[in-house]
């Protein structure tokens, strides 16, 4: 899993695999997921994500990636 933060688009992106995307849906205003061809989440994006935070400056040095679990 990896996340990350885009501060000039102002998003965030979890990426939680590595499959090839085959499709997208907004959920929410700003709100997109996408999916595998099975169906399968693939990853998640947040636009406008210092406006939904509580703590818009939380973002400007927030980023990680977690190893993968074999």
């Amino acid at each position: 899993m990896r996340v990350r933060v885009d501060q000039k688009a102002d998003a965030v992106y979890v990426n939680l695999t590595d499959r090839a995307i085959e499709g997208r849906e907004e959920l929410a205003e700003g709100i997109v997921v996408d999916y595998d061809a099975e169906g399968r989440i693939v990853g998640i994006e947040i636009l406008d994500a210092s406006k939904r935070s509580a703590d818009p400056t939380a973002l400007q040095s927030f980023n990680f990636e977690v190893p993968s679990v074999a």
